[in-house]
């Protein structure tokens, strides 16, 4: 894997820190591989992610706005945002229109892809939630992900020893 590769002679608690930063990878990547290639505990490798994911979401709540009107500004942009908001209007709104809020913290919190703290920052800014309140509710998502992603990190390591 790419990302590996950038991140191998790093400590592994910022290795692990950066994984989850990345969205291909987040932390439904960044725990298992904390564990099973940094050889991190269980609690280490969900604190750093978590810890990532959190900061990733700070950032990405509260520049999406700025960054998306700056890059539309060009053909490339216009299209990847046109494209980008389409696709997350139509995987969230329904469940948006359904449940509310804790619409958002269900869609983070389950481990799949395409389900994760960039989507669901996408997903906050464009139904218009409060940037605060979209930070607190991806967070709880992030935490619960993080707690599932672990448990079953820590299953599958049990299972292979």
């Amino acid at each position: 894997m790419f990302f590996l590769e950038l991140v191998k002679n790093l400590p592994a608690e910022l290795a692990t820190f950066l994984l989850a930063l990345i969205p291909v990878t987040e932390l439904r990547a960044s725990i298992p591989i904390a564990v099973g290639w940094f050889n991190l505990p269980i609690l280490q490798a969900f604190f750093w992610s978590v810890l990532g994911s959190i900061f990733i979401t700070l950032v990405l709540v509260y520049l999406i706005d700025i960054v998306s009107k700056q890059l539309m500004k060009f053909k490339l942009g216009l299209k990847f945002f046109t494209w980008l908001f389409a696709r997350t209007r139509r995987k969230f709104e329904g469940k948006y229109l359904k449940y509310g809020e804790i619409a958002l913290v269900i869609f983070v919190a389950i481990p799949l892809p395409i389900t994760g703290v960039w989507t669901g920052s996408v997903a906050a800014f464009l139904f218009g939630i409060d940037r605060m309140r979209s930070v607190l509710l991806i967070s709880l998502g992030t935490l619960i992900a993080g707690i599932i992603v672990s448990v079953l990190t820590y299953i599958g390591v049990l299972a292979f020893k």
